[in-house]
């Protein structure tokens, strides 16, 4: 067994690889760029070696650097996480030729399958079904769209070396396949290096179901059940579960022994994940195959009870499996959400910045957290903006279901913005409970966004109630501190409303043991917790019942967050109440005259001059960010008046980029 393994990547994962090491004993090396040199994985490793500026293309990607850390550091072998290096069979090769063991597959099996063109070809002839498409190299726009007419809209258009949801475009008609070839294009150079896109059938009410695989270098191989990915925002993934709610035992059997066939075919060692597209009716198609562990590899964890990362280890030791097929069985249910720094309100725009406040769900047997960051940390626009991984478990899907909802409570961040709220809004949709999903639930539920209305409180009674029990709290702190004479007492009514969502909830408030009973609408709601003046967490009870609610207090207003409903509540005297609805408003400035940067990052082209008149829909400028292009297109008809930014310019949130007239 190794004794010292170099880690090539950063973030979760590379804490996560950290993690397993450390348990077997294994000593663990950190690459870190000058961004990073205060990360956790950093810090939780043996030791550390720099390797370069922020951009990735100038550290993490550079094989030489990590090469000659393994060679400074005597580091035996190297696991490669997910993205950066992970599928890249020259820097296999290049660890080879040192004598370094890469943790993954060999280079044939690398560079079989991250191709897309490929390993479509190889599936094909292991007697894997596949999607019908165009997989040979397309020159340019015109062949895009003459191969995309013969295969029928809607087609799908990928990178070959794509993975992540970049470099991906669906295409309803000629133009949006003309324009989408020219952005997939565009992010496969960026993001891969590697500008070759291929187009291929889109399935209608697609489900993304996909089969985990281990093989090792003795010519065995097994299948360790499947998870489901259907549920996905611009083909990124957002909730990933094991098992899946939709597949029946045959058909995951016929997976996984396809899924085996075409591992055996490039004679796959380590954990690879092939994945598939499913319809309606079962039949299912192959998609591609990652030959590296899958950010989602959690929840095939707490299903069969492996380590994954150890398994990896073990194999690129030489160790056989020890295991078979008939060994492996999967129990209870697990579900994984992606956490990250993005703001669900703003049409999902990433947000950088430093986390302020970080307090993630405390871990046990059944609430797991993956992350590669703690307080203070900050989110760069250089890398992914994932912040953790949640993952839960339970006997059955509706257990994990519960305890993913408490979790999710539970989990407090502030600083930078994130998509919580969201994901608690998944959590309780019905067609997520049902198990009816597919890859456009998303886009269907939500074809406007995500906003505040879509995820109403179901109990309005308890967020009610626990703003009454805060303030009352504070009233009566507030009147044993405020130096009064005896005799003269400050009296605390028990009589107040609670104005929350425009509304006017009167409420009646008496002291009890432990918290306080709170009468709303006639009915009384027993409030009990041990809540302190500042904790930015509200556990206790509600008439016997466990509740954690996120709270602040802002001046006069408590911020409550639950179930990911955010209500913004304040607890006024009947009087003062009155009053308050008697208040001015006061109208936001109107900036509908500018273009404005919709997130931070790096504006890359200006599509308009002064003088120019734009019509609804057309291009104004684009800006990347998170290694993603983001057209930015005029809302309405237009003259530009003065343009107040240039290419090349890093812009901040809410920055001007355009007046018009």
């Amino acid at each position: 067994m190794f004794k010292k393994i170099l880690i090539a990547n950063r973030g979760e994962i590379a804490c996560r690889v950290i993690k397993t090491a450390r348990k077997m004993g294994i000593k663990t090396v950190a690459v870190y760029s000058e961004a990073d040199k205060d990360a956790l994985h950093v810090e939780l490793a043996d030791e550390a070696v720099f390797i370069g500026p922020p951009p990735t293309a100038q550290s993490y990607l550079v094989m030489e650097r990590i090469v000659q850390a393994c060679k400074d550091t005597g580091a035996e072998a190297v696991h490669p996480g997910y993205g950066f290096l992970s599928e890249r069979a020259a820097f296999c090769e290049a660890l080879d030729k040192e004598g370094i063991a890469f943790i993954g597959p060999k280079v044939r099996a690398i560079e079989a399958m991250g191709d897309k063109i490929t390993s479509k070809k190889l599936a094909k002839e292991a007697g894997v079904s596949t999607v019908p498409g165009y997989n040979e190299v397309i020159q340019d726009t015109q062949e895009a769209v003459k191969i995309a007419q013969g295969i029928g809209y809607p087609v799908m258009i990928k990178a070959s070396a794509g993975g992540g949801g970049k470099g991906m475009r669906v295409a309803w008609n000629d133009a949006e396949c003309a324009d989408g070839f020219e952005r997939s294009t565009n992010e496969a150079r960026s993001s891969f290096g590697d500008d070759r896109v291929f187009i291929e059938k889109y399935i209608e009410e697609p489900r993304h179901i996909e089969i985990q695989v281990l093989g090792d270098s003795h010519g065995n191989i097994v299948y360790l059940g499947e998870r489901e990915c259907s549920l996905q925002r611009r083909h990124q993934k957002v909730i990933e579960e094991a098992p899946s709610p939709f597949l029946d035992e045959k058909t995951r059997k016929a997976m996984g022994e396809q899924a085996v066939a075409l591992s055996r075919a490039v004679d796959y060692q380590s954990a690879g994940t092939v994945e598939f597209i499913v319809d309606s009716k079962r039949n299912f198609y192959f998609l591609e195959m990652n030959t590296r562990l899958q950010v989602e590899h959690p929840v095939t964890e707490f299903i069969t009870g492996l380590d994954l990362v150890e398994q990896m280890i073990r194999v690129a030791a030489g160790e056989k499996l020890a295991f078979t097929q008939d060994d492996v069985k999967l129990k209870g249910w697990a579900i994984e959400a992606r956490v990250y720094a993005e703001d669900p309100f703003r049409n999902f725009l990433p947000s950088i910045g430093r986390l302020v406040k970080y307090m993630p769900p405390k871990e046990t047997d059944v609430v797991r957290v993956d992350t590669g960051i703690y307080e203070g940390s900050e989110v760069s626009m250089y890398y992914d903006p994932m912040i953790a991984k949640l993952i839960t478990y339970g006997a059955t899907r509706d257990r994990a279901i519960a305890h993913m909802r408490d979790a999710l409570n539970e989990f407090f961040i502030r600083g930078v913005a994130h998509n919580i709220s969201f994901l608690a809004a998944l959590m309780v949709h019905t067609r997520f409970m049902t198990g009816r999903i597919s890859t456009n639930m998303i886009a269907e539920e939500y074809p406007n966004g995500f906003h505040a209305v879509d995820v109403p409180h179901d109990d309005p009674a308890l967020l009610i109630s626990v703003a009454a029990f805060l303030h009352r709290r504070y009233m009566d702190r507030a009147a044993r501190i405020s130096g009064q004479l005896l005799g003269h007492e400050r009296v605390i009514t028990n009589d107040w409303v609670v104005l929350m969502g425009g509304n006017h909830h009167p409420v009646h408030i008496d002291p009890a043991d432990g918290g306080y009973d709170v009468v709303y609408m006639g009915e009384s709601y027993q409030v009990r917790s041990n809540w302190q003046f500042g904790e930015p967490l509200f556990k206790g009870t509600l008439n016997g019942t466990d509740i954690c609610i996120q709270v602040e207090r802002r001046d006069m207003i408590y911020r409550l967050f639950h179930w990911g409903s955010q209500a913004d509540v304040m607890v006024l005297s009947p009087r003062v109440a009155t009053l308050q609805a008697l208040m001015p408003f006061k109208a936001p400035p109107d900036m509908s005259k500018y273009l404005l940067s919709p997130m931070p990052g790096l504006l890359t082209r200006v599509s308009v001059q002064v003088g120019q008149e734009v019509k609804a829909g057309e291009e104004l400028a684009v800006i990347e960010a998170m290694k993603m292009e983001n057209v930015l297109r005029a809302e309405q008809d237009a003259k530009v008046l003065k343009i107040t930014a240039a290419a090349g310019d890093s812009l901040a949130v809410d920055q001007a980029i355009i007046e018009f007239e």
